[in-house]
């Protein structure tokens, strides 16, 4: 077992425990710094697999899979919960989730073309903002920018950045939807 696969589950493994800090939060803001701790160290987990694959030249199918995997499940399961507790829209929950399961389709119909669809510079700048902005609704600053707190307009950003990635993504690799199949 490789240390990028093992930071992978350690993400997988956090997930659950960052949920339940996150549901337990709301009054307890010792328990939000607590979450919003647990949940950055699962994040850089993130960079971290991916880098050292990269530098230890141990890329793998198997570790593409669990990076990807533990990134949405991580995402998904905190977005869950702050809907829960009430500090995020269940439409940007809804659009950031969709969008993940609309590339992951992408990358689905792109396999059975023996094509791949590689990270651009807008799915891991989209990956950053998601963290940056779950982050600072888990610790629900009391800090107002006109008719926002930080952390709703950061969950904005967040939002557009996704939109803008899905867009890249489906218009960069659009011609796999007019290719042709054989019938089996």
């Amino acid at each position: 077992m490789s240390i990028p696969n093992l930071l992978a589950y350690l993400r997988l493994l956090l997930t659950p425990v960052s949920m339940w800090m996150i549901l337990e939060s709301p009054g307890n803001r010792p328990m939000a710094v607590a979450a919003a701790v647990v949940f950055a160290v699962a994040a850089l987990t993130d960079f971290a697999d991916g880098y050292l694959a990269r530098r230890w030249k141990i890329t793998t199918t198997l570790g593409a899979f669990l990076d990807t995997v533990a990134d949405k499940v991580l995402i998904t399961g905190a977005l869950i919960a702050l809907v829960e507790i009430g500090t995020t829209s269940s439409w940007a929950a809804f659009l950031i989730i969709g969008r993940e399961l609309a590339v992951m389709g992408l990358r689905s119909i792109a396999a059975l073309d023996q094509s791949t669809v590689p990270p651009s510079i807008w799915g891991k700048s989209k990956a950053t903002v998601q963290f940056i902005a779950i982050v600072l609704a888990i610790l629900r600053l009391d800090v107002n920018l006109g008719p926002w707190r930080i952390d709703q307009w950061a969950m904005l950003v967040a939002v557009v950045v996704t939109l803008l990635s899905a867009g890249d993504y489906f218009a960069r690799f659009r011609s796999i939807f007019a290719s042709r199949r054989t019938p089996e």
